[in-house]
């Protein structure tokens, strides 16, 4: 039997894996972005424009990847000689998601021939599900939030029904949550890279959304070093799912209460991801809620500004930037000479995320 698969070497290795799969992970745009600098009254607004990014956003990085070495540990083997089996020896992935995570995961399981079940909250917007359902996934429809998503998911594979691949956890050592967080490194690898080509000055101002926090947790992992002074870090959350920002402030994972509605859907977490929490928690990163009218507004802003389309959930790190820009926050130092670095997280829905 060929060894355990063992992970590449870094962010380098996790791309070349996830292009050997598909082109359509070769790197996204980062765009700079003058008119809305101006707005904002810095010097630089770079957008990293994630909507390009195969599947229509960052979770392809993390979800298949991640899901693609579970199923290498599951068989025991090199994932691509257990894909000569067809597939038939593999375990059924299964997920909970708020839609694309979901994707990821039904595309891993696709390119290997196994199946995926994803489950899925009332909220999620049936097109998201259409898309899942195009890869050949089952969807489970769970009455409540996408909590009580995750909690039925983790379920079923406690009973046996498949391999959990999820992208938050109460385990902070969960190999498969932080073989998520490593996808996500893909892309402030090729931000830094990106700045250095095209002459940039390196951003002061890294502003990142937070659903369970790893997205935001693998930013601040890999840029938190390679930003400028004053090298800021800021977090942003909805109001109504603030799950990451209270766990900073209680120093452990906390459950958020409420119906969790925001019209930021892929935000809309009520607890956040130990493994994730643990990296924050070592930044030492600032905490931002934000109201629905900034999220409403931030998708406009972009577009105004000559950027791509994307959602509420997509900007929610410029709809940050616009509060903290109206309503001064001087500990943050957001003035003239800032320099401000976005994730633009998914393609708007008319574009097919």
């Amino acid at each position: 039997m060929t060894p355990v698969e063992r992970p590449p070497a870094g962010t380098e290795g996790i791309a070349t894996e996830l292009l050997r799969l598909a082109p359509d992970y070769a790197p996204t745009p980062l765009h700079d972005l003058p008119r809305l600098a101006a707005r904002l009254g810095v010097a630089q607004v770079l957008a990293k424009d994630e909507g390009r990014r195969m599947l229509g956003s960052f979770k392809s990085l993390g979800g298949t990847y991640a899901a693609r070495r579970a199923l290498a540990r599951a068989a025991g083997e090199n994932i691509d000689a257990a894909m000569g089996s067809g597939g038939r020896d593999l375990p059924a992935l299964l997920c909970a998601s708020d839609g694309n995570h979901g994707l990821a995961v039904a595309l891993a399981a696709k390119l290997a021939g196994a199946t995926a079940r994803v489950f899925l909250h009332g909220a999620v917007p049936p097109a998201r599900a259409e898309r899942i359902e195009a890869l050949g996934a089952e969807i489970v429809w769970v009455a409540g939030t996408y909590d009580d998503a995750v909690a039925a998911t983790a379920e079923a594979a406690r009973a046996g029904s498949g391999l959990l691949v999820a992208d938050t956890t109460e385990d902070p050592a969960d190999p498969v949550v932080r073989d998520v967080m490593a996808g996500y490194g893909v892309m402030a690898a090729e931000i830094r890279q990106q700045v250095e080509d095209a002459g940039h000055a390196v951003p002061t101002h890294l502003f990142v959304q937070a659903g369970v926090g790893g997205l935001a947790a693998a930013m601040a992992r890999e840029l938190a070093g390679w930003l400028a002074s004053p090298a800021v870090i800021v977090i942003v959350e909805p109001e109504a799912a603030r799950c990451v920002g209270a766990a900073l402030e209680a120093g452990r994972v906390v459950q958020v209460e409420g119906d969790l509605r925001t019209v930021a859907g892929m935000l809309a977490c009520g607890r956040a991801s130990a493994p994730a929490l643990e990296v924050l928690r070592a930044f030492g990163v600032v905490s931002l809620g934000v109201d629905e009218a900034a999220l409403r507004a931030a998708p406009t802003a972009i577009r105004e500004a000559g950027g791509p389309d994307t959602t509420p959930s997509g900007a929610a790190g410029l709809a940050g930037a616009m509060v903290v820009a109206a309503d001064g926050a001087p500990s943050l130092r957001l003035g003239p000479k800032a320099r401000l670095l976005l994730v633009l997280s998914e393609a708007g829905l008319e574009s097919g995320a």
